[in-house]
C-alpha cells in the first residue's frame, strides 16, 4: 500500500468518529462522540465533563469527548448540521425546537434525560431585595449568551406579567462564570440560575457575606402554570447549597442530552445502555447527575416519540417502556 492510501485510510477513519487502542494484547476499535456543553463556569460543562468521565470508563469502545460552546442556542443548530453527535440543551430551547416556536420543528431526538432544573434567583445576604418584584428596575445578570436559562426565565416572568428586557436591566453574560462576581462586587443586584449544585448558586452562598434566595411564591407559581403549563413545580431540596436550610419550592423543567437526528441506533443504544449501568457512579460524581436515569427520561420527555429509537429499544428490554 503506497503513503498516498495510507493516509487516505486514516483520513477515513478519523471522519468516521472511529479509532483503534492498544489493551494488552488486544486492539479495541473506539467510537468517539462529541458533545456539546455551554461557557465555562456553567452547570453544563460540569455535566459535560462528569458524564463524560464516568462512560468513557464504564466503556472503553466510547470516546465522549465534551466541547465549550455557547449552550444550548448554539448546540441544536451544530447538532442539525451533523456538527455535534450530542448537545446538552435547556428544556425551554428544547421545548421551542420541538414544537416549532420561532424555528422550524427540529429533528432531533432525546437520548437521555438530564436533571431537573428549578430556576430562581440569588441576591447577597445583605440585599434589601427579598422577592421577585422587588428586583424590578434592577440589573439582573440572567445567564450567558445563547444559553436556555435567560429563556427559562423569560417564560416564568412572562408569567407575571414582567419583560425581562423592559422591567429589567438585563446583563447577558460571555460566560456564566462572571455571574457571581458581578452581584459580589455590585454591578448585579441578582444572578438568576436553576437545579441543585448550579457552580453560580454554589459560589454565591459559599461568599464570606452569604446569600439569599429568591424564588416564586406559590401563587406566582400557579399564575405562571396557569399561563405556561410545560413548566413543572419543582422543589430545590434542603442542603443543595452551603445554608441553605430549608427547601425551595419554584418551576422549571427538564434539560436533555439531545442527539443528532441520523445518529446510528445502535450507537444509541449503546450509550443508554453504558449510562444505565454507570448511573450510581455519575451520581457519586456530581449530585445533581442522580436524576441522569433511563427511567426519568422517559418521565420527563414531552412525548415518548421524541426519544431516540435506540433509546426506546433498550427502555423496552429492561421494562421501562411498554
Amino acid at each position: 500500500m503506497d503513503i498516498r492510501r495510507v493516509i487516505g485510510a486514516a483520513l477515513i477513519l478519523l471522519a468516521a468518529g472511529s479509532a483503534v487502542a492498544q489493551e494488552g494484547d488486544k486492539t479495541i476499535s473506539k467510537t468517539t462522540i462529541s458533545l456539546g456543553t455551554a461557557t465555562p463556569g456553567g452547570g453544563f460543562p460540569l455535566f459535560g465533563d462528569n458524564f463524560a468521565s464516568v462512560m468513557n470508563a464504564a466503556d472503553p469502545t466510547l470516546v465522549i469527548a465534551p466541547r465549550n460552546t455557547k449552550g444550548s442556542y448554539e448546540n441544536i443548530p451544530l447538532l442539525e448540521a451533523g456538527q455535534l453527535d450530542l448537545g446538552l440543551v435547556a428544556g425551554e430551547p428544547a421545548y421551542e425546537a420541538f414544537k416549532g416556536i420561532k424555528r422550524p420543528v427540529t429533528h432531533l431526538k432525546i437520548l437521555v434525560a438530564m436533571y431537573s432544573s428549578p430556576g430562581m434567583f440569588v441576591v447577597r445576604a445583605d440585599s434589601p431585595y427579598k422577592t421577585i418584584h422587588d428586583l424590578v428596575g434592577q440589573p439582573i445578570a440572567f445567564g450567558a449568551k445563547g444559553s436556555g436559562l435567560p429563556v427559562m426565565s423569560r417564560f416564568i416572568l412572562d408569567g407575571l406579567d414582567l419583560k425581562q428586557d423592559e422591567d429589567f436591566k438585563s446583563i447577558y453574560l460571555d460566560h456564566a462564570g462572571d455571574g457571581p462576581a458581578m452581584v459580589l462586587d455590585g454591578r448585579a443586584a441578582a444572578l438568576w440560575g436553576a437545579g441543585s449544585g448550579w457552580p453560580g448558586f454554589t459560589t454565591m452562598a459559599s461568599s464570606p457575606g452569604g446569600a439569599r434566595f429568591i424564588a416564586p411564591s406559590a401563587e406566582e407559581i400557579v399564575r405562571v402554570r396557569a399561563k405556561h403549563a410545560f413548566l413543572k413545580a419543582m422543589t430545590i431540596p434542603a442542603g443543595s447549597y452551603p445554608n441553605q436550610t430549608a427547601p425551595i419550592d419554584s418551576l422549571g423543567s427538564w434539560s436533555f442530552i439531545l442527539a443528532r437526528a441520523d445518529l446510528p441506533d445502535d450507537i444509541a443504544y449503546r450509550l443508554i445502555r453504558t449510562l444505565h449501568g454507570a448511573e450510581s457512579a455519575l451520581c457519586k460524581k456530581q449530585a445533581q447527575a442522580c436524576e441522569t436515569t433511563a427511567a426519568n427520561t422517559l418521565a420527563a420527555a414531552p412525548d415518548p416519540a421524541l426519544i431516540h429509537p435506540g433509546v426506546m429499544k433498550y427502555l423496552r428490554e429492561i421494562g421501562v417502556a411498554k
